[in-house]
């Protein structure tokens, strides 16, 4: 098979920040002993067994791990087992590391039995790779992205794989990914730098000035108008859509992709909200706005899809910029309050960090990624 960059060694990347996140999670209270001997630091007890829960998530969550590496490794030209040895080793060491570092956390308690199961994870989706190869599956996609992508289109393929994860995390209008600003992202920044000399500095720095905080608060008891929310909705739905059809021919595959950008969209934003408010509400996010949105990206649809990358790539930056700056000036309401609070005190706390700070990042992402490829076309 011919050497070739793959998304799945990409993707492999970003998987690896989530279980970094998730094992620190929530990086507060660092200590670690001064007096400890370091093969007594190194060593990890076996530990309970914790509930079902936690022992399915260990196993579970590596899985994905193990799966990407061995697809990246394979679609990189690496031999059987050498991609094999690498998807297993690799996460193996990775989860060691991680628990080794949870000594010094107060809220996590280290366990080989974590690193256990998580190297048996990764096993799992390693030998999931394997079967995936023998079948034929990653030499399936390796055709199929010929002939529907363009060289070099890692990059977009990551960004669209990751976009449905972004709507999981709850946004204050549908689709509206990327709003970072407002106190909780200041908090964020600030908490990394607490107790060092210039951290106070930096939080006022960073911290809005009374009369932004003033106006925000009017923004709030407002709302977002209907002509704002139909604009973000139809935004937000586009902004895939411009990323897919910068590496895709013009042409009624462009229309596939953007049926399949409004299927993910549906999915998501349903999951998104029965994880939040429960099966009962789960459909809570279609708005009467809704439909108008879904109307006016169609229009943008139809009007990109026989248009040339450069184009696209020109529309797309417009499109993601009006996303974020109109995401911007969205208040939070008390439903999207409540939201947050059901993901940051449920179950989901170790695995929030991922939909959020992809939902937060990913327009920025596709633009830096829109960016480089004009600049390669130039």
């Amino acid at each position: 098979m011919a050497s070739r960059r793959s998304t799945a060694t990409v993707l492999a990347l970003a998987y690896a920040a989530l279980v970094i996140y998730a094992s620190l999670y929530p990086f507060d209270g660092w200590r670690w002993s001064s007096t400890a001997a370091w093969d007594d630091l190194l060593s990890l007890p076996w530990g309970p067994w914790g509930d079902e829960f936690d022992l399915w998530s260990n196993l579970l969550g590596y899985v994905p791990f193990g799966l990407l590496l061995a697809i990246g490794r394979l679609r990189s030209g690496a031999r059987l087992w050498s991609a094999l040895w690498v998807a297993v080793l690799v996460p193996a060491a990775l989860s060691y590391g991680l628990e080794v570092l949870q000594t010094a956390l107060p809220t996590r308690h280290p366990s080989l039995k974590d690193w256990v199961m998580n190297s048996g994870g990764a096993g799992v989706g390693a030998l999931l790779a394997l079967a995936m190869h023998r079948v034929g599956l990653v030499d399936g996609w390796h055709a199929l992205r010929e002939r529907w992508f363009e060289r070099d289109s890692e990059g977009a393929l990551a960004l669209l794989a990751l976009w449905p994860v972004g709507l999981l995390f709850p946004a204050p209008a549908p689709l509206g990914l990327g709003q970072i600003g407002g106190g909780r992202l200041v908090d964020a920044i600030a908490a990394w730098f607490e107790g060092l000399p210039l951290s106070e500095a930096a939080r006022e720095m960073i911290s809005p000035s009374p009369a932004t905080e003033a106006a925000a608060a009017a923004a709030a008891s407002l709302g977002l108008s209907p002509l704002a929310e139909v604009l973000i909705v139809a935004m937000g739905l586009l902004a895939p859509c411009v990323v897919a059809f910068s590496v895709v021919a013009p042409g009624w595959r462009r229309l596939a992709m953007a049926f399949g950008a409004l299927v993910l969209a549906a999915l998501g934003m349903t999951l998104s909200t029965l994880l939040n408010f429960g099966p009962r509400h789960a459909l809570a996010w279609v708005t009467p706005w809704a439909g108008p949105a879904v109307g006016i990206a169609a229009l943008g649809v139809l009007a990109l899809a026989p248009m040339s990358r450069a184009v696209v790539l020109g529309v797309g930056l417009m499109v993601l910029t009006g996303l974020v700056v109109g995401v911007a000036q969205a208040p939070a309401d008390p439903y999207f309050a409540q939201s947050l609070q059901a993901w940051e005190q449920g179950r989901f706390v170790r695995f929030h960090g991922l939909a959020q700070w992809i939902g937060w990042l990913w327009p920025y992402a596709a633009i830096t990624w829109m960016l480089s490829r004009l600049a390669i076309r130039s």
